[in-house]
């Protein structure tokens, strides 16, 4: 029960009134049980006379007293409507419990799914390098919902395990002695049973490992479906998937078959348990049927309610595993929180400056001494090798990674001192692969934000030179781009991109081989489209083409090692 005191911590609200409304439910079917004894005494003494009527016991006479406190006759019409009325009653304060469980349980849910997302969103970017993306999306999918599901389970069993006391209570009211025979043998078949839980535990947490190793193979791989196709090779995808797979469904499988034999063998063994106790109480015993009756009953449910207790827990063992892997990677994330630097406004009247810039990546050296310059409204690039350091740069001046020796300058102002959240929304970043999401052009450059206006979209799309063509389409803005942009062409998808950089007015424009992939007429269209850009704005690029460098005002190039070589 570890998660549940972990979660009423955190919602001690949402939990006391859960648990109140329990209780009060509880209370009512006690009370409502307890006039089922005078009931049943009434019913099969309606023959007898006062003279051969037994004694009512010390529970009868409890609850005599009380219908006589409050003026009703203990005649059988009332004891039923008594009944009835804490029936009703129950059932209120139990929707009231069950739909306060609901309701929290989808708020964990959302909780658990925005703090892991915003921890990871403001983690190092060398930590969210590191973390798979479908590990990522199973986390947000599959264990935020099975953690929301565990709260589900030990509220449930919560709810059996009050109902479970209250049975009790009125058994001990009963025969105290016969209940706590039954109760001890109650704690053995749980007992007993027990170590199914522990199986189910154990399934549930290599469940939780195997689908974050699947789900994070099984992204990588739907990145790769067209080249495998392309290939023939989508046997492969079969082969690599197998595997995991099948370890999977071997942990689903003892998950159920644990899940299965407690249900089966604990029923068995409590009914058991309630014949032999009803064979001793009327046939060695001699007691009285109607005391024997209810007895059985309220052990009956008590047992009942205890099974139920047990699998409901069994079932959180099952699920909580998500919950505690969602709290570590949302904590490992947190511990690696990004530092955004100081609080200056940041300016780009002037340029970027780069000084004896150094940076070596897990032992090895990508920048050594690094020396140049980014004007201001002009277009610079850098050109080089794979290896020389080019990427490193973009990431260094963005913020994303930090240079272990060495300083970069903005307008002259040490990159320490600068907001970096300040700097980045001065940024338009263009990446090498274009990837537009299945959505419409008008979400795809607004990337849902809804302070940006249709005008502002129309605006962005001409300065980037995508307007011609997304006019011509008949529901313009509307038009679905389809998976990964699918439906556009190459040079189509780079403008659309560039117009989502472009519509927070940018003061710097970073892109990254964002013209590689073009064709010659593309690639020139995409030059052109620049030079008009760099009258209001800094144009940093990375390159491998001679076209886009001859087009560019600066050119840097670089050397394995991150070395300039000459500048122009």
């Amino acid at each position: 029960m570890r998660l549940m005191i972990h979660l009423f911590r955190i919602y001690p609200t949402a939990s006391f009134l859960m648990v109140l409304a329990l209780f009060l439910s509880g209370l009512a079917e006690g009370l409502g049980l307890s006039a089922m004894l005078p009931m049943l005494k009434i019913a099969l003494s309606s023959g007898q006379t006062a003279e051969n009527a037994e004694p009512p016991g010390e529970l009868e006479q409890m609850v005599l007293d009380v219908l006589a406190w409050l003026g009703v006759p203990p005649t059988l019409g009332a004891l039923l409507l008594l009944i009835v009325a804490m029936a009703t009653f129950k059932a209120i304060l139990l929707l009231a419990a069950q739909r306060q469980v609901g309701y929290t349980a989808a708020r964990v849910a959302t909780d658990l799914r925005l703090e892991v997302l915003r921890n990871m969103m403001r983690s190092r970017w060398s930590f969210f390098l590191h973390q798979p993306a479908g590990k990522l999306t199973n986390a947000l999918a599959t264990e935020a919902q099975r953690a929301a599901d565990a709260y589900m389970f030990g509220a449930m069993s919560l709810t059996f395990f009050i109902q479970a006391i209250v049975y009790a209570s009125v058994a001990v009211a009963v025969s105290w002695k016969a209940t706590a025979l039954s109760l001890v043998g109650g704690a053995v078949v749980i007992g007993v049973s027990h170590f199914l839980v522990r199986v189910s535990r154990k399934a549930g947490k290599r469940q939780t490992d195997l689908m974050n190793s699947l789900m994070s193979h099984l992204t990588d791989t739907l990145q790769s479906v067209k080249p495998l196709k392309a290939m023939a090779r989508e046997n492969l995808t079969d082969d690599m998937l197998r595997g995991e797979t099948n370890r999977l469904k071997g942990a689903l499988r003892r998950q159920v078959l644990a899940s299965a034999a407690l249900d089966a063998g604990q029923d068995l063994m409590f009914v058991a348990l309630i014949a032999f106790g009803v064979y001793v109480a009327l046939g060695l015993l001699s007691m009285e049927f109607a005391t024997v009756l209810i007895l059985a009953v309220t052990l009956g449910r008590t047992f009942a309610f205890l099974g139920k207790v047990q699998k409901q827990y069994q079932k959180l063992a099952q699920a909580e595993s998500a919950y505690w892997s969602l709290k570590d990677t949302s904590g490992r994330a947190a511990a690696q929180q990004e530092h955004l630097g100081g609080h200056v406004t940041p300016t780009l009247e002037r340029g970027i400056s780069v000084h004896d810039l150094r940076f070596a990546y897990e032992g090895h050296n990508v920048l050594s001494g690094l020396d140049l310059d980014i004007p201001a409204n002009r277009i610079t690039t850098l050109v080089g090798p794979s290896g020389s350091g080019k990427t490193t740069i973009i990431d260094l001046v963005i913020g994303l990674l930090r240079p272990d020796s060495g300083e970069i300058l903005i307008d002259g102002v040490p990159f320490e001192t600068i907001d970096l959240h300040a700097w980045r929304r001065m940024v338009g970043y263009v990446p090498q692969e274009t990837v537009l999401l299945h959505d419409t052009i008008l979400h795809n450059v607004t990337l849902g934000d809804p302070a940006i206006s249709e005008a502002q979209v129309v605006a962005a799309l001409e300065k980037a030179g995508a307007w011609g063509f997304v006019s011509e389409f008949p529901e313009r803005l509307a038009t679905v781009v389809g998976e990964r942009g699918g439906r556009l062409s190459g040079g189509q998808r780079q403008r659309i991109a560039i117009a989502r950089a472009l519509i927070n007015g940018p003061r710097l424009l970073i892109l990254d081989e964002a013209t590689s992939a073009l064709d010659t007429e593309s690639e020139a269209a995409i030059i052109a489209t620049l030079q008009v850009l760099k009258d209001d704005l800094t144009i940093l690029a990375i390159t491998h083409n001679e076209s886009l460098a001859k087009g560019a005002d600066v050119v840097h190039r670089l050397e394995v090692g991150g070395t300039l070589s000459r500048a122009g």
